[in-house]
């Protein structure tokens, strides 16, 4: 199965998430999904870019939007750093890297010379029909979380 791309419907998907859930795709139907992906829980890049979803979480529930953290991470690191970090929305674990293979965004990184492969951080805005409307690959942190915010606004308002 190859990533989707920009106008297709995103094939379904479950994966386990925090509370004691199975959240799939088709749980959303009606309304948007930010679904972000990032490398590991409690990094200062990670944490950053959840805080940034956290404290920007209302003005996405305004806009019909929910918004899902996926990492390879365990169902209990992931409960650890929700907690810790007071985030409002689920973190979904993805220890199989089915869902990090289906969207892609599994590549080649290096840290203190050595490679190895990891999650290359990108976000994904899929509309209420489970359409992707917009991607972010390689993203940067700062900044982030509100050109995703923007791009809501443009799809609430389009």
């Amino acid at each position: 199965m190859s990533a989707p791309r920009i106008g297709d419907t995103v094939p379904d998907f479950c994966r386990p998430a925090t509370g004691d859930k199975t959240l799939c795709l088709k749980d959303f139907a009606g309304r948007n999904l930010v679904l972000y992906f990032y490398p590991k829980d409690s990094t200062p890049g990670c944490t950053q870019e959840g805080k940034d979803f956290r404290d920007h979480y209302a003005e996405f529930q305004a806009l019909n939007t929910d918004i899902l953290g996926v990492s390879r991470d365990s169902l209990r690191r992931h409960e650890n750093f929700k907690a810790k970090q007071e985030f409002p929305f689920d973190l979904l674990s993805d220890e199989d890297e089915s869902l990090c293979r289906a969207f892609d965004v599994i590549r080649k990184k290096k840290l203190y010379g050595k490679e190895f492969m990891g999650i290359e951080r990108s976000t994904f805005l899929i509309d209420g029909n489970g359409v992707l409307r917009r991607e972010w690959r390689k993203v940067k942190v700062p900044g982030h979380v509100e050109e995703v915010l923007e791009a809501v606004r443009e799809l609430a308002g389009g």
